[in-house]
């Protein structure tokens, strides 16, 4: 090194020529620390190098594991080794992860020799919050300064902002979960220092279909994505629109699907992780395609639900559609796709009558990650009323069947229908000595042989396109509040609003889908019977009483006694 041209630094101190170039900083780097002692690879030299030269507003997509958040560690402390008087801002989804991430670049600047000089003085700040390099100049701004997304940005000042992984389930989750993360995210602009050196840049994978990278390159953002596989040509250009590395695109049609860092992922590897994340989660986690243009492969939208608190005895005559934004539902969880809302009826026609009938079905697991789905629907008019829909940990111990048995009696359900697939019956044949002891009611079996996904979306669609689905708001809060109980980066696969808006003809689209299962055996169940016209249905009621009345009058009026009539007169043939 010492055989090198040298340059200074902004405070004087002579630096190597070849470290200005971030690439070769990296690999000294990479060869400092224990647990690497390689060569960055290809991936890693290409996003070195866009963060040093990639713009003012940049958004790096990397599939998880290629190492973003090292490298840009090793970028801060590059900047600060080519000029101390640098303030940087390092912003994540939590502040326990920028904290880990400032701390790491703490660690760097401690453990490798090249940095030593960059260690904070005795009079300087010093934490893995907030800390100090040495030659800094006194500034009421920290060198590196570490906060949450959530934190109070204001007041802050950075050459250059840091967002690493500010997009992750427990924020993006929800349509307003979204939108206010995205306005977080403006506030970096008022942040930023108004020079030519300054950055910001985005680190991140996509968490959802509606993803903030992607909303963030519709305000200028330019956007650099790597992903695990390589795409061919067509997919590069028409799905990311030119975003993505070249290294990345596959030079020939026999090399689409092969890894892109062969050295540290092999194609076995990427396959055993496709199985484990789901289609639709490889897509977003390993191949950055958060594309909105998939929405239309959904074809389940939640705000064609109606969203109302349903009795369990009586319920109005019909409820009337309409999306409108002073009819959205503000306080339910809503894990929807872009847009996606739900809705209370814009209006409420009728009287309060009995339901035609209530079932409940029961879609069994047994050990392992599946739950048992249950769901609970009553009928009225053709509508179908659901007031609990949800999933249970466990199949066949001895709380769930009590817990299942305790929603039916509670909901005075008439019938239950058990799928018999898992177990050859054995569900039922448990379940059924409960039931007879606490809700005697009617158990029926069920068997399918078709693709589970066709046959979902063969009994949702229709319904959901003619908002014959009338469900609780409980049911979608009771739904968020019970998948809290698994991982953050599992939870939304087992949500029930997530399976609906996530549900493709594509076999294995849904990872877990124990609750929208259930839910369309239930309303399965009432198929025949959604084929009333609700309209006819209530002129016949109204009829019926109209005619009640005259009955009673014209026995008032002639003094007739009821018994006294024919039987034809009783079936309610005209007689006066």
């Amino acid at each position: 090194m010492s055989k090198l041209q040298r340059k200074t630094n902004k405070t004087g101190e002579k630096i190597p020529s070849k470290l200005h170039d971030f690439r070769n900083f990296l690999y000294v780097i990479w060869h400092s620390l224990e647990q690497i002692k390689r060569d960055p690879t290809p991936l890693q030299y290409e996003i070195a190098e866009t963060m040093q030269n990639g713009g003012k507003r940049q958004v790096i997509e990397g599939f998880r594991g290629i190492g973003k958040s090292w490298i840009c560690s090793a970028f801060v402390a590059h900047q600060l080794f080519l000029d101390p008087s640098k303030n940087i801002l390092v912003v994540s989804a939590s502040k326990s992860r920028s904290d880990d991430f400032s701390t790491f670049t703490l660690r760097l600047i401690h453990e490798i020799p090249l940095l030593e000089h960059l260690k904070p003085t005795a009079e300087q700040r010093f934490s893995k919050v907030s800390f100090d390099v040495g030659p800094s100049p006194a500034s009421h701004a920290p060198s590196v300064k570490s906060l949450g997304i959530t934190s109070q940005l204001t007041g802050s000042r950075a050459d250059i902002i840091i967002a690493d992984d500010v997009e992750v389930p427990t924020n993006s989750a929800t349509q307003s979960m979204r939108d206010k993360l995205s306005e977080q995210v403006k506030e970096f602009d008022a942040i930023i220092k108004p020079h030519d050196d300054a950055k910001i840049i985005v680190l991140g994978t996509p968490q959802c279909e509606d993803s903030l990278y992607t909303k963030l390159a519709e305000r200028g953002f330019k956007v650099k994505i790597w992903t695990a596989e390589k795409v061919s040509q067509k997919i590069a250009d028409t799905v990311y629109n030119g975003t993505i590395s070249k290294l990345c695109v596959a030079d020939s049609s026999e090399d689409v699907g092969n890894s892109t860092e062969p050295t540290r992922f092999s194609d076995f590897d990427l396959n055993e992780r496709k199985i484990s994340y789901g289609s639709v989660g490889y897509a977003l986690q390993f191949m950055l395609n958060p594309s909105l243009s998939d929405v239309d492969r959904y074809p389940l939208k939640l705000s064609n639900l109606i969203v109302h608190s349903v009795d369990r005895d009586l319920a109005p005559e019909k409820l009337v559609w309409a999306r409108s934004p002073e009819l959205v539902w503000e306080d339910v969880p809503c894990i929807g796709l872009k847009g996606d809302r739900l809705y209370r009826p814009m209006s409420i026609v009728g009287d309060m009558v009995p339901y035609t009938g209530s079932v409940m079905s029961i879609d069994p697991s047994g050990r392992g990650s599946d739950e048992t789905g249950y769901a609970v629907a009553k009928m009225l008019n053709g509508t179908l009323f659901i007031p609990e829909c949800g999933g249970l940990r466990g199949g066949y111990d001895e709380d769930t069947l009590n817990t299942l048995v305790r929603i039916a009696k509670e909901q005075k359900v008439n019938k239950i229908v058990v799928e018999s697939n898992f177990g050859d019956g054995m569900f039922t044949r448990l379940i059924t000595p409960i039931f007879a002891r606490e809700w005697p009611c009617t158990i029926e079996e069920v068997r399918h042989s078709t693709q589970k996904e066709k046959r979902i979306l063969d009994t949702l669609e229709p319904a959901l396109a003619t908002h014959r689905i009338v469900v609780d708001p409980k049911v979608f809060e009771n739904d968020w509040k019970t998948i809290q109980h698994y991982p953050s980066e599992k939870q939304l696969r087992y949500s029930l609003g997530y399976q609906i808006t996530r549900l493709t003809h594509q076999r294995g689209s849904l990872q877990q889908d124990d609750r929208i299962d259930a839910l369309a055996i239930a309303i399965n169940y009432w198929v025949e019977q959604m084929s009333q016209d609700v309209e006819n249905r209530i002129k016949e009621r109204k009829e019926d009483r109209i005619l009640l009345e005259l009955e009673k009058f014209s026995e008032s009026f002639y003094k007739i006694n009821p018994s006294q009539r024919t039987k034809g007169e009783q079936l309610g043939l005209r007689w006066w």
